[in-house]
């Protein structure tokens, strides 16, 4: 990992400010979600990037129910039911 020099504390409620040049170098926009991991001594921020319920692929996504689902996994799901595509 490279230290970025940057020193920020917690305040009272545990929360911390990541600094714009980060945000902006990493795309966080304001309610951006970010997954929080922990490696060994490490705690590590990511942005949360949507993927599919299934497969984790992250292209060709929709929106179904809340959940994401690849165009792909919609076609083989029909399949499975027994249902036909037409493109």
């Amino acid at each position: 990992m490279k230290p970025t020099g940057v020193i920020r504390r917690l305040d009272e409620l545990g929360r911390i400010t990541l600094p714009i040049e980060l945000r902006r170098s990493f795309q966080i926009e304001e309610k951006d979600p970010l997954e929080i991991y922990v490696d060994r001594d490490c705690i590590i921020l990511r942005k949360c990037q949507e993927t599919d319920i299934f497969t984790g692929t992250t292209e060709d996504l929709i929106d179904f129910e809340g959940k994401k689902v690849s165009r792909s996994n919609i076609r083989k799901l029909a399949e499975l039911a027994g249902l036909r595509i037409m493109d």
